[in-house]
């Protein structure tokens, strides 16, 4: 009985460096720096809304937030999940921000659709981290045999580089 030849073929696998998928730093870095300016601009919004409710309760209009105090952390953490609200909600619409569509980046899940909430916020949190880390989350994507970040890991997340459009 002759065996099809198809059926015992294997994949090859990568064996040096040039196989390995691009780590992707540089374009991801980019994207951040374009999408620092939607994010600003949030921040701004919210700092100005938290002045203006503190002023509202009494305090003098020249006053600012006393540093470390309940109010300036719920500030923080506002611009946080605002920040976190425009990542997600772009990457759920499109899997892009709109630092990412010049670069032709994109974020999928690992099986290629689309990732869930969950998923996206996870990556969210997570390059969060990465961030506070001095970067080290997105550095590692150089060592990491897939040259995936703590976020592409953590959130089963992938980031592609889109071909260009003819």
């Amino acid at each position: 009985m002759p065996v099809n030849a198809s059926s015992t073929r294997t994949a090859p696998a990568p064996s040096d460096a040039s196989t390995r998928p691009g780590a992707l730093v540089g374009w991801r870095l980019l994207a951040l720096s374009y999408d620092l300016w939607p994010a600003l601009a949030l921040w701004f919004a919210l700092s100005a809304l938290f002045a203006f409710g503190y002023m509202l309760a009494g305090h003098d209009a020249r006053e600012n937030i006393p540093p470390f105090s309940l109010l300036q952390w719920l500030l923080w953490l506002a611009c946080w999940l605002a920040a976190g609200a425009y990542a997600t909600v772009s990457w759920k619409r499109g899997g892009q921000t709109l630092g990412m569509r010049p670069w032709r980046l994109r974020v999928v899940a690992e099986n290629g659709l689309a990732p869930s909430w969950r998923t996206l916020w996870l990556r969210y949190a997570v390059g969060t981290l990465s961030l506070l880390a001095a970067g080290a989350g997105f550095w590692w994507a150089w060592l990491d045999r897939d040259r995936l970040t703590w976020h592409d890991r953590a959130s089963h997340t992938r980031l592609r580089r889109e071909p260009k459009a003819r």
